[in-house]
C-alpha cells in the first residue's frame, strides 16, 4: 500500500481470516427498494462469511440513470486502482423500465461488457426479482402490473423489504431468472426486448456458496 489516504475499512482485505473475502461495490438507481434488499442480502448468513459487500446508491433523489451508474462504476474503479483497494467486482443494479425505457440502455450495456463491469438488470424492473422468490413468471408486464404482482405475494403495502420473507426463497429467484435467460437466450431476445427478465441471478451466484 503507498502512502497517503488509506481506503475505505470495507475495502480493504482482513488478515488472518481462513478463507478470503469477496469485496463486492454495487451501484443501483433505486431509493429504497433495491438497497434495502441488498442490504439484507449483506446480512444473510449464508453470505455473511463469503462477501464484503460495500453497497453505493448513486444518483438524485428521482434515480440516476443506467449509463451515468456504468460510467460512475468506472470512475469507482479507477480510483480503487490509483488507492490500491481490493475490489473483486463491480455491479450496477438498475431497470429497464415500462411502458418508457431508461435512454441508452444498449450504450450502458455496450459500456459495461467493454470495461468489465457486471451488470443485474431487471425488466420491466426490480419488482420482477421480486416476484420471482415466490412464483415463476413468463408473461409480459410493465411496472404497475410488475408492482401489483410483487404485493399480491409479500402484501407489501409499500416498497419496503422484509429480508426475512425474501431471503430464504433467494435460490428458488435465481433458478427462475435463470431460467428466463435461458428462454430469452434461446429466442434471441435482448434488452430492451427480454420482457421479463432479471440479471439478479447472477449477482446472486457470485455472492452464495456453492450447495453441496
Amino acid at each position: 500500500m503507498t502512502r497517503g489516504r488509506q481506503p475505505p475499512a470495507s475495502l480493504r482485505r482482513k488478515v488472518g481470516e481462513r478463507q478470503p473475502r469477496k469485496t463486492l461495490v454495487i451501484l443501483c438507481e433505486g431509493r429504497r427498494t433495491e438497497p434495502e434488499y441488498l442490504d439484507a442480502l449483506r446480512r444473510d448468513r449464508e453470505i455473511h462469511d463469503v462477501a464484503a459487500v460495500d453497497i453505493r446508491i448513486e444518483g438524485s433523489a428521482s434515480g440516476a440513470v443506467p449509463l451515468t451508474l456504468v460510467r460512475r462504476a468506472l470512475e469507482i474503479r479507477e480510483r480503487a486502482r490509483r488507492e490500491q483497494s481490493e475490489i473483486d467486482e463491480i455491479w450496477c443494479v438498475y431497470d429497464v423500465e415500462w411502458p418508457k425505457h431508461h435512454p441508452a440502455l444498449v450504450e450502458a450495456r455496450d459500456l459495461a461488457q467493454r470495461n468489465g463491469i457486471n451488470l443485474a438488470v431487471s425488466n420491466p424492473c426490480f419488482e420482477l426479482w421480486l416476484v420471482l422468490h415466490f412464483r415463476d413468471y413468463r408473461r409480459f408486464l410493465d411496472n404497475e402490473q410488475a408492482r401489483r404482482v410483487r404485493r399480491e405475494h409479500d402484501g407489501s403495502a409499500d416498497k419496503g423489504i422484509d429480508g426475512t420473507v425474501y431471503m430464504p426463497q433467494k435460490r428458488d429467484a435465481a433458478r427462475r431468472a435463470a431460467a428466463l435467460d435461458r428462454f430469452h437466450q434461446q429466442n434471441s431476445t435482448c434488452v430492451p426486448d427480454d420482457n421479463p427478465s432479471s440479471g439478479m441471478h447472477r449477482l446472486i451466484a457470485s455472492v452464495l456458496p456453492p450447495q453441496t
